[in-house]
């Protein structure tokens, strides 16, 4: 009877490995479904305000576009890396611009969680509140820290979707217009669809003050659609990564180090009145790994 036992639990726990192994794969699949050429639409619409300011004037209704090339530049069975490019301009002679990068990790365990006032917060979670999840990290364009959650990939009804909320800066489009809240609560949505993806937001702008609760301004619509389109009309911005992915690696390898520090992070806005960006982006100044980790360092407040 022991023996019996003993086999049907084996039997139990194989057939349970064999569904989280199942689960695993498609969540990875729907990870790299992400990549590829998308002609790429941001829509974002303010929709409710609380100020009690009756001057208080909304934020424009704001809608770009472009082509976005995602290229996975990690491919590990934990650990996928997205990078995205912004291909822009005349179609015959287009702009690249290096864009945000994503960073898929599964039952990840550390994160940085945004604080206001660009301070993250180190936070070590325990294994069993991530089990089976995958965290998303997201990086600005120099690679600095973003936003990052955890949250379990859905796979139901024909539909794969990930969720999660999270506490982020203000994106660029705002904080360059606007200096009545400093923080963001992110409520993401990826979807993978028939016509490439979409990323679904609910947003809430709200103002943060040591010693006293949260104050909500203002809620926030984002919806931004990539249509898949054929890989050859993103071939400027592949050749460019190509030609300049080596740079990005540096830059990476100098962030990783300060990430894992495992601590609370704090990092200047400027220094001599230019964003780390702006310095990054300097081909001929900051094209090796001296010049990028001192520069990086000086961002970095001790």
């Amino acid at each position: 009877m022991k023996k019996q036992i003993s086999l049907l639990v084996a039997v139990i726990v194989s057939a349970i490995t064999m569904q989280a192994q199942d689960k695993k794969e498609l969540d990875k699949k729907a990870i790299k479904d992400m990549c590829g050429c998308y002609e790429v639409t941001f829509n974002f619409a303010e929709t409710f305000n609380y100020s009690k300011d009756s001057l208080y004037k909304p934020s424009h209704n704001e809608i770009s576009s472009g082509l976005e090339w995602a290229e996975i530049i990690t491919d590990e069975d934990n650990k996928i890396v997205i990078q995205h490019l912004l291909q822009v301009g005349n179609p015959a002679e287009p702009m690249v611009v290096k864009h945000w990068r994503q960073d898929w990790l599964f039952e990840n365990t550390d994160f940085y969680t945004y604080n206001a006032d660009n301070i993250w917060k180190y936070v070590k979670k325990p294994l069993t509140e991530v089990k089976g999840q995958w965290t998303q990290k997201v990086f600005q364009v120099d690679d600095s820290p973003r936003y990052e959650g955890s949250g379990t990939w859905v796979h139901v009804d024909g539909k794969h979707f990930w969720e999660n909320t999270t506490e982020a800066p203000l994106p660029r489009r705002e904080y360059t217009t606007r200096s009545d809240y400093n923080l963001t609560l992110r409520g993401n949505r990826v979807e993978i669809t028939d016509f490439g993806w979409v990323h679904d937001q609910d947003n809430e702008k709200i103002i943060r003050e040591a010693g006293k609760e949260d104050l909500i301004l203002a809620k926030e619509k984002g919806f931004n659609t990539y249509v898949k389109v054929d890989d050859s009309r993103c071939a400027v911005a592949a050749k460019w990564w190509k030609d300049n992915g080596e740079k990005w690696t540096l830059v990476r390898n100098k962030w990783d180090q300060v990430y894992a520090q495992n601590k609370d992070l704090s990092l200047e806005e400027k220094v001599d009145n230019k964003p780390l960006y702006k310095f990054l982006f300097e081909e001929e100044s900051y094209n090796d790994k001296a010049a990028i980790d001192g520069v990086i360092d000086s961002f970095v407040k001790k």
